[in-house]
This record gives C-alpha cells, structure tokens and sequence, in this order.
C-alpha cells in the first residue's frame, strides 16, 4: 500500500482537473449555502410571529403576512437546491469523463512492465468505481460539507445572539464530537482504502476467471474458484462491515450529544423565560434553529466518510497516474537515410525490473541481414521471447543496443518504430471486434507508408485485408456467419486455436512492416499450412527481414540461418544443416522441440472441393 498523503494534500491534487469548472462549481455553492441561510432565517420569522402577531390585540394580517414570508422562504429554499444540482451535475460529470479518459491514456502509454506488476481488476476498479465516486462527491458530497460547515457556524452565532447561556449548552456538545471525529478520520481512512483495493483484487479475480472459463471447465475446477472467490468476497464484506461499524459509531455520536444537549437545553430554556430572561418567541426560535443545523450535524458523519473515500479512490487514482512511462521517444528521433532492416543485436543485457541482478539476456551478439529469416532455438527458458519483445521496445534493454540499418531503436520515435516493426505472438490476443477490424488494426497505423513491395499502403485497406488473409491461409474467415465483419467475441474464444493464430498472423501482416517478429505464431498449423504461409510470406513481405523463435523442426528448416540461444546468451548461429553437423547442443534442442499438431481446419478445408463442397 502506497503512503497516506494527508487529506488536504490529496484533493489539491484535483484542482488542475476542476479548474476549468470551478465557476459553476462556486454557484452550485452558493446556492446552497443560500439555501441554508434561508432556512436559518425561517425560525427568525417565527420568533416574531411568536412575539408580535400572536400577542394579544394582533391582527390576522400579521399572521397571513408571516405565513406568507415562510411560505416564500420555503419556495426560495427549494427552488436554489434545484438550482445547485443544475450547476453541478453536468461539470462534474465532464471532469469524471475527462479523468477516465486521461488514465486510459496513461495506461496506453505505460510500460509493458507496469502492466505486468497490475491486476487488471485494479485498473479497471479506478478507471471506473473510483472516478464514479469522485464524480459523485465533487457534485454533493464536497459541496454539502462545506455548507454544512457554514450552516453549523452560522446557527451557532445566531443562536449566541439569542440565548448565550442555552448556546453553550449546545456547543458543549461539540467538544467531544470533534475529538472523536479526529479518531474516526485515521479509522475510517484505513478501513476505506482497504476496502477499495479489496475490491480491485476481486474484480481482478472475476475477470481472470470469465476469460480462463475454459480452462477452469475442462479442469473440473469450477468448485475451486468459487471457493476463492467466496474467500475473497467475504473478506470484502467484513471490511465494508467494519466501515459501516465505524460510521454507524460516529453518527450515533453526532446524533446523540446534540440530543442529549438540546433536552439540556429546554430545561435550562423554560427556567429563564420563567425568569423572564428569554422570551417564549426566542426560545421557540432557538429550537427552530437548532433543528435547522440539527439535521447537518447528524449528516456530517456521511460527509467525512465519502469525504474521506474520496481521498483514498484520490490517491488510488494518482497512483497509476504517477507511473512514469520509461519507454519513451526522444527529443529529436532520428531514423535511416533507406530502411532496408538490417537487424542488429550489439552486447545486448536484459533484465526484468524486479530482478536487476538477474539478467534473462547476457551480451547478445547477432546481426540478421536484410530480408533474411532467422529463426532462434532454444530450451525453454532460455530468453527466446524475452529478446523478441526488445526489438519493438516493448522492454528496454539493461545494457548494449539494438539498431535497424545502424540507427538505435532508442533514436526512433516509438510510433515510427512500432509502425516499422511487425509482431504476432503464440499467445494471441484479438478483441471483441469484426474479424476485419482485428486484421487491419497495424494497417491503419501503416497506411500513411509505402510498402516494401513498392505498393502503396494506403492504396486501399481491402487490397490490404484480402491479402493478408491469404498470406495466413485465414481463408475460413469468409465462411463465417457475417464474413469479415463477423464479431469474433472477447479475446477471440470463438474461434479456435489455430483461427486466432492465423487472425494475429494476418494483422501483423497487414501492418507492411520493414522487420517482422514472429514467436512461434504457427504452433497451431499444421506443417502444409506452415509451408504454404512461409512461401507466401516470402511472396508478399519480399525483402521483410523477419525473427522468428521456432519451437518446431518443420519451423527452423524453413529459415535461411538459425540462431541457437544457451543459458541467454547467443551459443552458434548458422544454416540448419551446418548446427546440425557442427552442434552437440543444437541437436539436443532438435530433438527436443515439440512433434508437429494437427490443424484439423486444414484438414477439413483440404477435404473440401473448389465449389465448397465436400469431396465424395
């Protein structure tokens, strides 16, 4: 948990956000305290009703009147808290959309690394439970405590101004409201925080199980997870008890002293109209009046805590957006004179940020020529995807360089790189979008470059789409309910295996990129598919330096030289055939890596004539 910042220390930190509206804030304000001023005055018409209009020889006019001017006082009443909710609703919700967009902003441009050490359930509870609360707090709750603060003041001068000694008896009260209050802000401080963060771990929870549903089904592990989550839940509620514990005390306190004081108060009251010290109109006033801020006293409990919840979804908020995105494009980015993608690994060290002293990579030496296909080998655990995500900086590296055509990937500025560099992983992410959108998400970042082919990449997106999909033999994409505008649901669940791998295949490449990095994006094809997705990658992408981690034998005998990674370090580069003959170690991973699966959507389209039809 990050340290507590003190209270006033947090919400200054909002006033760049609010600024722009701080006007309309400022009149929502003071139509409230308008509103409360108003009411203070209503029991200073009945004191003189009391006094004048009711002692004898007063006229019925005089009643009517007075009746009249409450009657008014409560329209005026009514009418500014209409007017306060009309001044503050709207800017209040701007600012909480402003902020929310802001964070997921931050978030885009944060560091895979950040990313890594986040639930995602944590983000998603500041982007949206926390701000919603900010929104709701700035629009009543930080209105209302100031007002009931003023409203507290000024009644209590007003009713000094009427009956000193009956004022005290009041104000005694206060003594130990505040000294109690003191208490409950550090309690309810904590207990809030904890609550919020608890609520993050278990959306993180909730979503980590909706997208492993699968996983957790074919396991049996349904029950498992419920359990967890139950624990989690639980732990949930016994927090949220313990807040309501701590405010249902405090407003006990806030309600009962002022109680116990304004009966006090009537006793000491009737003995000085008795003696003739206060009038029966002053005493009926001073009740009134201490009704009127009553009612703010016994509310001010639920003021502290929101105001004090909304510190701590504050501080939450803050904290992301205080992360500071490493991965950053210099001030004056540099690139080639003429792309070609000539890759180069120069004493390349990396390690994680969590581990400094525990490099995956150790000085990387390896130069792939442009146009070329390496493919990297290794065991598992050796650094294979580790040194595929430097390349679009996805990671920095700890020590050494990385360059395109001698030009260091620090000196691009990130957009060009990632625009230069092409990617598709093993593990493949699609959204909750067409298959069309999917496939053309880095040709909308490339459109505005000319291909390597000497094509206009902006020349049109369709041109873009069709042939990436054949270049990923992603043909079943047309058979789908809607075509290429099909919604392929979250993360891309419908489909299967080797479909979202050939999507993620034809998107990276739809971006027309100068160096493509694959890892292992093929494992779910089978060996003709792969043959026919290398030639054609080959065909479209000429002059595509591509790296690409192999963990198949049919992958490494497809590329012109293999890179062997031992222990993270580059062991032997060469052609297959010469590791092979040359590599004890290189024949050990060979004959290591996994036996070749079987795309069954293949072997289902290949049963398939040209009409689409099965064969006989």
């Amino acid at each position: 948990m990050a340290k507590q910042s003190s209270f006033f220390r947090s919400v200054s930190r909002l006033y760049p956000h609010v600024k722009p509206i701080l006007p309309r804030l400022l009149m929502g304000l003071m139509c409230a305290l308008l509103a409360s001023v108003v009411a203070l005055t209503i029991p200073q018409v009945l004191r003189g009703l009391i006094n004048d209009s009711l002692r004898p020889g007063a006229t019925a006019a005089a009643v009517w009147s007075s009746a009249g001017i409450i009657l008014t006082l409560g329209i005026a009443e009514a009418a500014l808290v209409a007017l306060r909710r009309t001044f503050v609703i709207n800017p209040a919700t701007t600012v909480e959309t402003r902020m929310r967009v802001s964070l997921y902003g931050h978030l885009q441009d944060l560091t895979v690394s950040f990313h890594d050490r986040w639930g995602s359930g944590q983000l998603l509870s500041r982007a949206m439970t926390d701000l919603n609360f900010l929104r709701r707090w700035m629009a009543f709750g930080a209105i209302m405590l100031v007002v009931t603060t003023l409203t507290v003041v000024i009644g209590v001068v007003v009713m000094f101004t009427m009956s000193w000694q009956l004022a005290l008896i009041f104000l005694a009260a206060a003594v130990p409201i505040m000294a109690y209050g003191f208490r409950f802000r550090t309690r309810f401080s904590k207990v809030a925080r904890r609550s919020q963060d608890q609520a993050g771990d278990l959306a993180t929870t909730v979503e980590e199980s909706v997208h492993g549903i699968r996983v957790l089904k074919a396991f049996g592990r349904s029950r498992e997870a419920l359990e967890t989550f139950n624990g989690q839940a639980e732990e949930l509620r016994q927090t949220e008890i313990a807040k309501a514990r701590h405010q249902a005390t405090f407003s006990m306190v806030v309600t009962l002293l002022p109680e116990l004081a304004l009966g006090a108060g009537l006793v000491a009251g009737i003995m000085l109209v008795a003696d003739g010290q206060l009038s029966i109109g002053a005493l009926v006033a001073f009740f009134a009046t201490a009704a009127v801020i009553a009612a703010p006293v016994e509310f001010s409990g639920m003021l502290l805590a929101m105001a004090l919840t909304a510190k701590s979804a504050l501080d939450r908020h803050f904290e992301v957006m205080d992360s500071q995105n490493t991965i950053t494009s210099p001030a004056v980015p540099q690139r080639p004179a003429e792309l070609k993608g000539a890759l180069s690994f120069n004493n390349v060290t990396f390690a994680f940020d969590d581990a400094p002293d525990k490099p995956i990579l150790k000085d990387i030496r390896l130069d792939i020529r442009p146009g070329e296909t390496m493919a990297l080998v290794g065991i598992t655990g050796s650094g294979k995807s580790a040194l595929l995500q430097l390349v679009p900086r996805l990671y920095d590296v700890t020590e050494g360089s990385i360059t395109i055509d001698g030009v260091d990937l620090r000196a691009f500025s990130v957009e060009e790189l990632r625009s230069v560099v092409g990617v598709a992983f093993e593990d493949t992410t699609l959204f909750s979008s067409s298959v069309r959108d999917n496939v053309l998400l880095g040709a909308r970042t490339a459109s505005a470059r000319t291909s390597v082919t000497g094509q206009d990449a902006g020349g049109g997106l369709e041109q873009i789409l069709e042939e990436a999909l054949d270049t990923a033999q992603a043909h079943f994409a047309y058979s789908l309910p809607d075509g290429l505008d099909t919604l392929i649901g979250e993360e891309g669940l419908s489909l299967s295996g080797g479909q979202r791998q050939r999507i993620a295949l034809a998107r990276a490449i739809a971006a027309r990129p100068t160096v493509l990095v694959l890892d292992d994006p093929l494992s779910a094809l089978d060996v003709n598919t792969e043959e026919l997705v290398e030639h054609r990658l080959r065909e479209v992408l000429a002059g595509t330096t591509t790296l690409i981690v192999a963990h198949r034998p049919s992958t490494v005998a497809l590329a012109d030289r293999v890179a062997l990674l031992e222990e993270g370090r580059i062991a032997a580069v060469g052609t297959h055939a010469e590791l092979l003959a040359a590599n004890a170690h290189y024949r050990y991973v060979i004959a290591s890596l996994e036996t070749e699966p079987r795309d069954l959507d293949s072997e289902l389209s290949a049963l398939e004539d040209d009409a689409g039809e099965p064969i006989r």
